[in-house]
């Protein structure tokens, strides 16, 4: 255990986590030249595409330091703030972290709460300033604020860059002397942390698990003490640009393990497991399991579709615990599920994931946050609302609870302004504000969740034009003047539009769902009425008019009531029409009704 140091690489989005991560593995000769290629850790092809990590991806590199063969474990996590879940899993795995920071951006907000998490898991943070060779760095301001963030002195700072190769040996030389060794005994019971896993079709499901105590070997009994599984070990190893089986792993070192199960019920990743013959009798603890902030319903176009869509959101579940779902059914769209998600664009990533690696086209409806609803003379102290379908009459309603986020963002001073107002606009409340740097200043918020969820990040970056950074945490549940509103086309409800807003903000909402949907709705051979309603009250409508056939083209001349007789007859059977017409809303409907203000 003397020679093994197990770390991670924690950041704000686009800071070089991946480049670096490349630039270790090349000098640690853990990949062949072959084997280079950018991004190495990040195996999915949306991550290439977007260029960000979604999955944090553990590897195995041997380094020499002065003489002595060393084993470095890496864990590679995401940046973005939807994905946190994926950092604080990593971290529980390790016992440093290389924290990188930009030299041109500086200190950034997710820099900040990826500080304090590995702060609060007791890891040995090593300070990195990249990127230092572009033309627009700033090295010695950013030295400043990573000083006053960490409390570090300034020559405990590594200046790198990962494009440029520079600074990677004093990196590798600085984890082995400053990241402590991993603890633990071998001779006790078996205890192992599964930080992450994933379904392999052929295989079943991989877990990524970190040895605490005791030793496992391959063809051993173990146990989840979680799920009380008892299975036999197929197969163990450790990451290296492959997988590699081994015997046995001891305690401080990372690997995965197969067990030869099929039901991804069955292991849950936080979860601990211990061998029968010896089990250990606590789990481990300091696993925080992550709660949904965003939910929506997500729907197979082809109603074919759905118990393969149950089978693939199990899946990626196994792969992604922050992923939660439950059945529901829709009138207009039919059996789907109502799933939890930590953002909008973990949300984009699972519809993606969806249909790339499974094949399956989904609707998703509007997303919203979870409310709390208190009934007037309920038993219950209080009903979950995740869907706005569910919301009780106001009649019933005592009061209606919605959560508040506290938000920081940081952003230069000439912007602050109109990132104020943006706040404001979103019914956020300005706690408090403070100077970083001369140039640079912090805004500290509290905010409902539901104004943050859709586009405030987007217009966030627009306003500052790209140079703001935004991070929040969930605080607690306040009352707020809350309504339903519900979208009736051609006089039937479609629950999929529904959504809670504030009463205050209900007419011009409502008005510009109208309107959104009357551009996209195609017209047919009868009208269809577009109405918005609060209860039993129609705050907003649009009627899209018919297709109509000149019945009278024929009549030339004549008396006017063959004319009149023809133009009845067409308006029965347009009646009729209207009746047993179906209307067919496209895709885009559901994703637009996000961005009214556009």
């Amino acid at each position: 255990m003397k020679f093994i140091r197990n770390f991670c690489i924690i950041a704000h989005i686009d800071h070089g986590k991946s480049t670096l991560a490349d630039r270790l593995l090349e000098r640690t000769g853990t990949i062949s030249d072959k084997e280079k290629k950018n991004q190495f850790l990040d195996d999915m092809d949306l991550e290439r595409e977007r260029g960000i990590t979604i999955k944090s991806h553990a590897i195995q590199m041997n380094y020499k330091y002065k003489g002595i063969d060393y084993i470095l474990n890496l864990i590679d996590t995401p940046g973005h703030v939807d994905f946190s879940s994926e950092v604080s899993r990593s971290i529980t795995a390790c016992e440093g972290a290389l924290l990188i920071v930009d030299a041109v951006q500086g200190v950034q907000a997710q820099t900040i709460s990826n500080f304090y998490l590995a702060l609060e898991n007791n890891l040995k943070i090593i300070p990195i300033l990249n990127k230092i060779d572009l033309p627009g760095s700033n090295p010695e301001r950013v030295v400043v604020d990573i000083v006053n963030l960490i409390g570090c002195l300034p020559e405990e700072i590594i200046y790198a860059s990962a494009k440029k190769n520079i600074g990677i040996d004093k990196i590798l030389n600085t984890i082995i002397e400053k990241i402590p060794h991993p603890h633990g005994d071998p001779i006790s019971p078996l205890q192992a942390l599964i930080f992450d896993s994933i379904y392999n079709s052929f295989r079943g499901v991989e877990a990524y698990f970190r040895v605490l105590n005791g030793e496992i070997r391959k063809g051993q009994k173990i146990k989840f003490m979680g799920t009380e599984k008892i299975c036999s070990v197929d197969e163990i190893g450790i990451f290296k640009s492959k997988k590699i089986p081994m015997e046995s792993i001891g305690p401080g070192n990372v690997g995965y393990l197969i067990p030869g199960i099929k039901n991804v019920l069955e292991i849950k990743v936080g979860d601990t497991f211990t061998s029968i013959d010896n089990p250990a009798t606590n789990p481990i603890k300091g696993f925080k399991e992550v709660k949904p902030m965003v939910f929506a319903g997500v729907y197979p176009v082809d109603s074919k579709d759905y118990e393969e869509l149950r089978t693939s959101i199990e899946k990626l579940r196994l792969n992604d615990v922050s992923l939660t779902f439950i059945t529901e059914s829709s009138i207009a769209l039919g059996l789907g599920f109502r799933c939890g998600f930590l953002g909008m664009l973990h949300m984009e990533i699972i519809r993606d994931r969806l249909h790339r690696e499974y094949n399956i086209a989904v609707i998703t409806t509007v997303p919203n946050v979870a409310y709390k609803a208190f009934l007037k003379k309920s038993t219950k102290k209080f009903l979950w609302v995740n869907n706005p379908s569910d919301m009780p009459p106001s009649s019933f309603l005592e009061r209606i609870e919605e959560p508040y986020i506290r938000a920081s963002i940081i952003t230069l001073c000439e912007y602050l302004g109109s990132i104020m107002s943006l706040c404001i606009k979103k019914r956020g409340i300005i706690k408090n504000q403070s100077y970083i740097t001369p140039s640079k200043v912090e805004l500290l918020l509290e905010i409902p969740l539901a104004e943050v969820v859709f586009d405030f990040y987007d217009k966030l970056k627009s306003l500052s034009k790209g140079y703001a950074s935004f991070d929040y945490t969930p605080i607690e549940y306040r009352t707020s003047d809350l309504v339903r509103i519900d979208v009736l086309i051609n006089t039937k409800t479609i629950d999929a539009f529904s959504a809670i807003v504030p009463r205050s903000n209900a007419f011009y909402i409502g008005k510009k769902m109208c309107e959104k949907l009357y551009k996209l709705i195609p017209r047919q051979q009868f009208e269809i009425p577009i109405q918005i309603a609060i209860g039993r009250k129609i705050i907003a409508s649009e009627t899209i008019k018919a297709f109509r056939k000149d019945v009278i083209a024929k009549c030339y001349g004549g008396d006017i009531s063959r004319k009149k007789k023809l133009i009845e007859k067409q308006k029965k059977g347009k009646k009729k029409m209207r009746q047993i017409g179906k209307i067919e809303i496209p895709q885009l409907a559901f994703m637009t009704m996000l961005k009214l203000e556009d």
